[in-house]
């Protein structure tokens, strides 16, 4: 309960770098439309090899290597554009962190120059995500719960992967190289943190859902023209939730590596609360 009060006080502190920001919330936008594009772009090739994304689902029985290469090639071109806005965003609450006042072009800037190392860290992504697909499709029930675990494992060692992008002049495998070392040091912060703000989002999520679908049946039932309005009214609000939760893990990143690797969270941060997060999980080990 104390990790979780603590992150949750970190999650305010991110909200309140996101206030002084606002504009960080464009790279989750630009990051989100560009998702979009690419899905939409690679629909005409997946619909050619005769399965739609459900090619993704059983790549050897129906599609053979074609259907890999084109798998690739998607979680490649998606992977890269994420990352880049990613990096844009971190590189920008790394410049507020330091006492900065950042821009959209700063991330930006800061996103370019480290192309290299995005591709690099996306064609690695890829191949680790075709890899435990295709091990997925050849796994019984068990197999598959295991292979799961093993992403999820992924997933939370290269949490802090941009981070050190930004910061160090390094290959995207030697980012990741740190960022699963830095894992091994800040891993309740990081999870607990991670749960909390998609818990916070979820909950946000469910609670306009609540509200908005009785609000929908009652306005059908007097005008079915106020409908689609009320719809799109909601839909944009999931949106504007999702990109705000974006940005808060982004910043909240930055925030935990700055402090993994200099003892300095930034301005806006607690280093106090930091320190006592790690000092109770170097006791228990």
């Amino acid at each position: 309960m104390s990790k979780l009060s603590n992150s949750w006080r970190m999650m305010k502190a991110s909200a309140n770098v996101l206030k002084l920001d606002p504009e960080l919330l464009v790279f989750p936008v630009l990051s989100g439309v560009a998702a979009i594009l690419v899905t939409a772009t690679f629909i005409v090739p997946f619909a050619f090899i005769g399965e739609g994304f459900g090619a993704l689902e059983n790549l050897d029985e129906k599609v053979g290597y074609l259907g890999y290469v084109v798998g690739f090639l998607y979680y490649l071109v998606l992977y890269s554009l994420i990352f880049f806005f990613n990096t844009a965003l971190v590189g920008a609450t790394m410049i507020r962190l330091d006492g900065g006042d950042p821009t959209v072009k700063d991330g930006l800037n800061i996103a370019f120059g480290k192309i290299g190392s995005i591709l690099e860290y996306a064609a690695i992504a890829a191949t680790v995500g075709m890899i435990l697909r295709a091990l997925e499709e050849r796994a019984g029930f068990i197999g598959r719960i295991v292979i799961g675990l093993i992403g999820l494992s992924w997933t939370l060692a290269t949490y802090l992967t941009v981070p050190v992008m930004v910061t160090k002049d390094v290959s995207a495998l030697d980012a990741v190289k740190e960022s699963a070392e830095t894992f091994k040091r800040t891993w309740g912060e990081q999870v607990v943190a991670n749960i909390g703000i998609g818990f916070a989002t979820f909950f946000i999520f469910m609670g306009m859902a609540l509200v908005s679908i009785p609000l929908i049946m009652l306005t059908a039932s007097v005008s079915e023209a106020l409908v689609i309005p009320l719809v799109l009214s909601l839909l944009a609000g999931f949106v504007l939730v999702g990109v705000v939760s974006s940005a808060l893990k982004g910043i909240y990143s930055a925030a935990l590596y700055r402090y993994a690797t200099t003892g300095d969270p930034g301005e806006h941060f607690s280093a106090a609360e930091m320190e006592k997060a790690f000092r109770e999980k170097k006791r228990r080990w």
